[in-house]
């Protein structure tokens, strides 16, 4: 017993987060994820690559005590906000969604976002130096106002005309710790049933058909176990965040259809603050379906004295590049739950509380 406590407290913050991984959780909120999350904003970065094959820049980042994260660098201002007249598959990500996903899912209690940190990063002593990719080390360059910039390779946004750029050479970035390799933990890449169309002239079933629910209720993995339950989560997550983009999900294999969803991939959040894109609740809206700890969370922020806003800005604060989110942001969190609640009353105006509301255990 002795020799398994101190195997467990001689570990790295990432390896005990690796240990910690449930079937129904992907990290349980102790102590261990802060130390994480330090350690992601403080260690030193020993190893930078290039993330190949993704639609915008990121950079693979090793520490010194070899954990591993996934690097999103800050382009524009915290104000900036989404062109309306540009589809969300064109949309550039933010590392401030990246961070306050990761902090909803917590005070939510979903706990399927892998840790994110943000990190301030010296672009000339601890990236630069370290670069062995050829098209990343000829993006680098001085902006007219003599700040350190650069744009890397991706198929969107990497030219001088949309460059990341220090202040001189200092620059925000989301710190999202990588999840095991395959080899310790299998994952499944499933697409989502509510994915949307990525061409500007195509619309998927969901949009046009307010039954579509009925189709996907029959076919497995959604026919049975916890799966149907856990994209009601993530819609309503993803309406709380505002993003569009959720085309795929990860379980891990090991726990068959009996696991709870991953939520990677949070970057195209937070764009909107007066906007709420009511399609991406459709899921909820459709099925007429909710995990009955789900609503009790939501019910707990609606009714207590402090609100979804409140628990998010205290969470937030505790992030090295806090503020993370304009009050505006924050403020379309608590109008976004209330239209949530809202669409539940309608359903269950039309449908019994059992058939609505569910109780699963979870």
């Amino acid at each position: 017993m002795y020799l398994l406590v101190f195997r467990y407290f001689n570990r790295t913050p990432w390896e005990r987060f690796h240990a910690g991984i449930q079937r129904h959780r992907l990290y349980t909120d102790t102590p261990d994820i802060d130390r994480l999350l330090n350690s992601m904003a403080t260690q030193k970065i020993t190893n930078v690559w290039t993330m190949k094959g993704g639609t915008q820049f990121k950079l693979k980042i090793r520490f010194e005590d070899g954990g591993k994260a996934l690097a999103k660098f800050k382009r524009y201002s915290r104000e900036t906000e989404t062109n309306p007249n540009v589809y969300y598959f064109y949309d550039f990500e933010r590392h401030v969604s990246e961070i306050a996903a990761f902090h909803l899912d917590r005070v939510l209690r979903f706990n399927r976002v892998p840790p994110v940190s943000g990190r301030l990063i010296n672009i000339t002593t601890e990236i630069e130096p370290l670069v062995r990719d050829k098209d990343l080390n000829h993006s680098f360059f001085i902006s007219p106002v003599g700040n350190k910039c650069f744009f890397g390779k991706c198929r969107y946004f990497c030219h001088g005309a949309h460059a990341f750029c220090g202040e001189p050479d200092v620059i925000e970035a989301s710190m999202a710790h990588y999840l095991p390799s395959q080899l310790d933990y299998e994952r499944t890449d499933i697409r989502s049933p509510w994915r949307r169309s990525y061409n500007e002239y195509d619309r998927k079933e969901w949009e046009t058909n307010e039954d579509y629910c009925d189709n996907v209720r029959r076919k497995p993995p959604y026919n049975n176990g916890r799966r149907l339950l856990d994209l009601m989560d993530l819609a309503v997550f993803d309406f709380l965040t505002g993003n569009m983009d959720r085309h795929n999900y990860d379980t891990f294999e090991d726990f068959d259809n009996y696991t709870s969803t991953v939520h990677t991939d949070n970057g195209r959040g937070f764009g909107k603050t007066k906007h709420d894109e009511m399609s991406i609740i459709s899921p909820v809206r459709q099925c007429c379906l909710i995990r009955k700890s789900t609503l009790h969370r939501l019910l707990t922020f609606y009714k207590g004295t402090a609100k979804l806003s409140d628990f998010m800005r205290k969470s937030l604060s505790n992030d090295p590049i806090a503020p993370v989110l304009t009050e505006l942001h924050l403020h379309a969190l608590d109008r976004r739950m209330v239209k949530i609640l809202l669409i539940l009353q309608k359903c269950l105006q039309k449908l019994s509380y059992r058939q609505v509301i569910i109780d699963d255990g979870f």
